[in-house]
């Protein structure tokens, strides 16, 4: 062979782009698509765009009712590989009502300072009735299911839950004699989240439709009337997710907060996109467990978190939004009411479901408040925009409190943590050394 022969070499491949600027780049499409539909009134463009967004949201909601069940189901029973598995649970739920309280408190400090619903022009009789509402005894009674069919049929997410814990219980005291059902629904799990790892590489087409829409449809004009409350619920969220979130870490868990984001943040990205906390539970999961935390408790407390966790959705948004109505329909609030609201955004936040939209938690809000529930339709036309933020604030938090609790019962691998940004994500869960980024690079 002559020396001067050609080295084989392998074919060149087409770099993967990164998620995140697939992310970006559906953002700023959907953004100009919407403008261009609008401003030029292309009727079809318009319903091209929400298509698009309500295909990539049905595609979410799909796998919902079968995920929650069985996940709920596993987590469950996969604490009986724990040690003080009792505890782990009670630490958990302690510290999604203290950072849900902490949360609500900063949601109505903003309100009482900014006055969100003064000067808008909005009033009353622009206000309509939602369709469905929620109250205390819905939200009691709606718990236990009539059929076992209908909770699945209805997405009533609330009373899957309530069914996988029962399933899960009983799974616990069969012991044995319950393994094969066991088997069988892990199995059921991750063929469900690998269907739904394929969703979420439509994620950036999702967000064309997504975003274009909402711009299409409701326009700046009418962002503009609500600037003030817009901003209280970004300013809010991004207070919790970067103020409070990063202390508690830094001063409870004794970690770096700048670590956390780094390996948390293919979630928290999606959750903004997504707007479901159960739509993102596989990615939140799978970064939960890049950060150090045991696969055993993550199972248990990121499904917990994505059904009950809302600091977003049933803590900050709430408390703004029933400060907005009662300030449009001109009804004093005191301090009763304001204890009130902490107590339904404590309490109540399992009524939001981890579905994209908070209406029944506002609902319930404003009905335990005895604002009117006109007010709801206010704010109906907005809500596109502020769920994106509110649903990365919620999925933030889902991840935030096993990595806290994890810290204190001493459980967390601090190297794992610490290493979290090196380690990516594929959509098996398996870590990938030496490539970038943390979740599917290519849609």
């Amino acid at each position: 062979m002559s020396a001067n022969s050609a080295t084989p070499t392998r074919p060149s491949r087409m770099p993967k782009v990164p998620f995140w600027a697939q992310i970006v780049a559906g953002l700023v499409a959907g953004v100009l698509l919407g403008w261009l539909a609008r401003s030029q009134d292309v009727t079809w463009l318009r319903t091209t765009l929400e298509q698009i967004g309500d295909i990539f949201v049905q595609l979410l909601k799909l796998a919902v009712a079968p995920l929650v069940f069985f996940a709920i189901l596993v987590s469950i029973t996969n604490l009986r590989k724990v040690n003080n598995a009792a505890r782990l649970a009670g630490r958990t739920l302690l510290w999604f009502m203290l950072t849900s309280l902490i949360a609500v408190a900063i949601g109505l400090t903003i309100g009482l300072l900014t006055n969100p619903g003064a000067g808008t022009g909005l009033t009353p009789k622009d206000g309509e009735k939602p369709e469905k509402a929620g109250s205390w005894i819905d939200f009691l009674t709606g718990i236990v299911p009539t059929d076992v069919i209908t909770p699945f049929t209805e997405l009533n997410v609330l009373q899957i839950v309530f069914m996988a814990a029962v399933a899960g219980a009983a799974a616990l005291k069969l012991g044995d004699r319950a393994q094969p059902i066991l088997a069988f629904s892990e199995s059921v799990l991750e063929l469900l989240q690998k269907a739904l790892w394929w969703v979420i590489r439509l994620a950036p087409i999702g967000t064309v439709g997504l975003i274009g829409y909402a711009i299409a449809d409701y326009g700046w004009d009418l962002i503009g009337k609500y600037a003030t409350f817009t901003a209280d619920v970004y300013i809010g969220c991004a207070l919790v997710l970067f103020g409070v979130y990063p202390l508690l870490l830094a001063t409870v868990a004794k970690v770096n907060p700048l670590q956390f984001f780094k390996g948390a943040w293919p979630a928290i990205q999606l959750a903004f996109v997504s707007r479901s906390s159960v739509g993102t539970m596989p990615v939140t999961q799978k970064v939960t467990e890049r950060l150090g935390v045991p696969k055993e408790y993550t199972s248990f407390a990121v499904p917990f978190g994505a059904t009950t966790k809302m600091d977003g959705c049933a803590a900050v948004y709430p408390a703004l939004a029933a400060i907005f109505i009662a300030q449009i329909f001109d009804v004093p609030l005191g301090v009763q009411d304001y204890v009130l609201i902490a107590f339904v955004s404590v309490v109540g936040s399992a009524a939001t479901a981890g579905l994209t939209g908070a209406t029944v938690m506002l609902t319930l809000t404003l009905s335990t408040l005895g604002l009117p529930l006109e007010g709801v339709g206010l704010l109906m036309a907005i809500d596109p925009i502020l769920d994106m933020m509110r649903t990365a604030t919620n999925v933030a938090g889902q991840a935030v409190v096993p990595v806290i609790v994890a810290a204190r019962e001493r459980i967390l691998d601090r190297d794992a943590y610490d290493s979290a940004s090196a380690s990516p994500v594929d959509e098996g869960g398996a870590p990938e050394p030496g490539q970038q980024e943390p979740v599917p690079a290519a849609v």
